[in-house]
């Protein structure tokens, strides 16, 4: 009988504690580490993502954060993908004065809320362009009831990391930060290089450092991912009274929405295909320097498509039907004329449709 009450107080416990993350945490005190990406021996965060060429990384950091708390919620690992490019166009961003003013980004998630990626890919242009995400977008959002700043206080940061999720963080940053490879970063050398929007998941107090999540891909830092030392004061003031670390509140909405998830795998960015061979590019072609991301195709090339929760996949060069494919693997054999044009896919399953695009250049 002991034991039954024992353990209906313990499944209460737990309950009244779900907010702050843990219930083996106690009120006052905190632990000597703490990471989103093991949470009882389970990572929450999602894939690492590339920004580049985009200036866009206040969208990053945001939807970073969203992300794992969406898993979290849900408790489930199933890789949720939000547009980025959707938050950042819509709540005010331009390529033209560099950045989406992180209030009105939040704000946008409070009151309209952000899509999955399949409403609106991410081009990976540098410069603006007429944009719109797919129609019913506004039924595949997810929003958050609120959000705030956090004090810059080492105790104050890691409660809210605890109690709110993720952190979004903007910083300064400099030179030698481009050349980080793994270790605890502490500025050491160059000059200041801009500033930058990032999301802190967690803290090690044995290396005193702050967890964070990058959007500049796999090949930079440590698979992506940057651990910042404590003894750096690299916290940014950009945005009116803000202190530069940002909370986010509760998420609702279409957390998992029933739509289908679709990538171009092939061509890739920043990838040069000759002959289907694929190679990094290496060279900057001047006459192209606005689409510096778009592959490079000579010769014949199988587009190859990477569909789930699909039943059709159409292929589209610049606005005009190609191909469909009704099976998977989902492929197409590139016809296209020399020059830079938008390769767009649309997948489609018996309720939904989402999409993906590359701007690809064509060398015949």
């Amino acid at each position: 009988m002991i034991l039954v009450i024992l353990v209906l107080i313990s499944s209460v416990a737990v309950s009244i504690y779900a907010k702050k993350i843990d219930p083996i945490f106690k009120e006052d005190s905190l632990p000597s580490y703490f990471s989103w990406r093991d949470i009882n021996g389970t990572d929450y965060t999602t894939s690492i993502k590339n920004q580049a060429p985009a200036p866009t990384c206040e969208a990053y950091g945001l939807c970073a954060a969203l992300e794992t708390k969406m898993q979290y919620q849900m408790r489930e690992i199933y890789e949720p993908d939000l547009s980025e490019t959707h938050l950042y166009f819509y709540a005010g961003g331009t390529y033209a004065k560099g950045y989406v003013d992180i209030v009105d980004a939040a704000n946008y998630l409070v009151t309209t809320g952000v899509p999955d990626e399949g409403c609106y890919p991410d081009p990976h242009r540098a410069y603006d362009y007429p944009f719109e995400s797919l129609p019913g977008w506004e039924n595949r959002t997810v929003k958050i009831t609120n959000w705030g700043w956090v004090e810059h206080d080492e105790e104050a940061i890691k409660k809210a990391l605890i109690e709110h999720g993720p952190l979004v963080i903007c910083v300064h940053f400099w030179k030698d930060f481009y050349y980080y490879h793994n270790g605890v970063y502490k500025h050491r050398w160059g000059k200041r290089a801009g500033g930058h929007v990032m999301a802190m998941v967690g803290y090690d107090d044995r290396e005193r450092c702050w967890i964070v999540k990058n959007s500049w891909g796999t090949k930079w830092g440590d698979n992506g991912w940057v651990k910042i030392s404590y003894d750096i004061d690299m916290f940014a003031e950009w945005y009116g009274n803000g202190t530069g670390i940002m909370y986010l509140g509760e998420v609702y909405g279409n957390l998992k929405p029933d739509v289908p998830r679709v990538q171009i795998e092939k061509p890739e960015n920043f990838k040069t295909y000759l002959f289907g061979r694929e190679f990094k590019t290496i060279f900057r072609l001047k006459n192209f320097h606005l689409q510096l991301a778009a592959p490079r195709i000579l010769g014949k090339l199988k587009v190859e498509v990477n569909a789930e929760n699909t039943n059709k996949v159409e292929f589209y060069i610049d606005g005009e039907l190609k191909h469909v494919d009704n099976n998977a693997p989902y492929e197409w054999n590139l016809e296209a004329s020399s020059g830079l044009h938008t390769l767009d896919v649309l997948a489609y399953n018996d309720h939904n449709m989402s999409k993906d695009t590359v701007d690809i250049l064509v060398f015949t």
